[in-house]
C-alpha cells in the first residue's frame, strides 16, 4: 500500500490532482487509514497507469472514466489502441519538427498547413473512444446503475461475496454441481445489476478473471489465492455446457 503522498512522488500527479479523481469517482484509493487517509495498491495503481496513458492522449476524464468502466474493457486491448494512438501521435510531432527545422534552417516559406492536419489521429481516437461505450452492455449497465440503491464501493463488494462463497468450493472439481450453481448466480447476479450477462460476455468476463491483472487480485483478495483462475476455468465449463 501508497499513501497519496508517496503515489504522487511515484507518479508526478500531484496530491490534489488524485483527490479530484477520487471526487469525480475516476480513481477511488483502495482503502482509507483510521485517520482517513488515502491508500492505494498495486490494482489502483495499475488503473493510475491506464489514466496517464489515456491523460497523454488527451483523452477527457469524463471519457477515461467511461472507458476503464465499461463491462467489457480489456486491458491488452485498450494498450493496443494506445500504442497505436501514441504512434500516430509520433509520427505527428516528427512531422512538425521537420517543418519547424525546415523554417528554421533554410527559411522554408510555402503556405503548406498540411503537416497541421490531426484528422487521422482524431479519427482514430473516435474510433477507440466509441468501441468502449457504444455497446449494448455498456448501454444497459449505464441504465441499470440509475435503479442502484446501494453506491459501487457496496454493489462490488456484494459481487466479491460471490467470488468469496466461489473460494470456499476450491477443493471441489471445477465442474461440480454446487460450483456451476455459483456460476449460475454470479451470472444472474450480473444480468440484475449490471447488464444481460450471455454466455459469450460471461466467457470473456472468465478469461478477465482468470487473465491477471486487478480484476485477478481482487477476485483473489475476496476468495483466497486461486480463486480468479478458478472461476475461469468454472465458467469456461459453464459456457460449453
Amino acid at each position: 500500500m501508497k499513501t497519496v503522498s508517496e503515489v504522487s512522488a511515484v507518479t508526478g500527479v500531484s496530491i490534489r490532482t488524485l483527490q479530484y479523481y477520487d471526487k469525480i469517482g475516476l480513481l477511488h484509493p483502495s482503502k482509507y487509514t483510521e485517520a482517513g487517509y488515502r491508500l492505494y495498491d498495486d490494482t489502483a495503481l495499475e488503473r493510475l497507469q491506464q489514466i496517464l496513458l489515456y491523460r497523454e492522449l488527451e483523452f477527457p476524464l469524463k471519457e477515461i472514466r467511461r472507458i476503464l468502466d465499461s463491462p467489457d474493457f480489456d486491458r491488452n486491448r485498450a494498450l493496443e489502441q494506445q500504442i497505436a494512438l501514441l504512434e500516430l501521435k509520433k509520427e505527428h510531432l516528427e512531422h512538425l519538427i521537420t517543418f519547424a527545422r525546415g523554417i528554421y534552417g533554410i527559411g522554408v516559406k510555402t503556405m503548406d498547413f498540411t503537416v497541421f492536419d490531426t484528422r487521422k489521429l482524431d479519427e482514430y481516437a473516435r474510433q477507440a473512444k466509441e468501441s468502449w461505450g457504444d455497446t449494448p452492455a455498456y448501454q444497459e449497465f449505464q441504465e441499470k446503475k440509475k435503479s442502484w440503491l446501494e453506491d459501487e464501493g457496496q454493489m462490488a463488494g456484494r459481487m466479491m461475496a460471490l467470488f468469496a462463497e466461489l473460494g470456499q468450493l476450491k477443493e471441489l472439481e471445477p465442474s461440480a454441481p454446487q460450483v456451476q450453481g455459483q456460476v449460475r448466480r454470479l451470472q444472474e447476479f450480473i444480468t440484475e445489476y449490471f447488464y444481460t450477462c450471455t454466455p459469450e460476455i460471461l466467457g470473456s468476463l472468465g478469461k478477465m478473471y482468470g487473465g491477471g491483472g486487478r480484476f485477478t487480485e481482487s477476485i483473489d483478495a475476496a476468495g483466497g489465492e486461486g480463486t480468479g483462475a478458478f472461476a475461469a476455468k468454472a465458467i469456461e465449463i459453464f459456457c460449453e455446457t
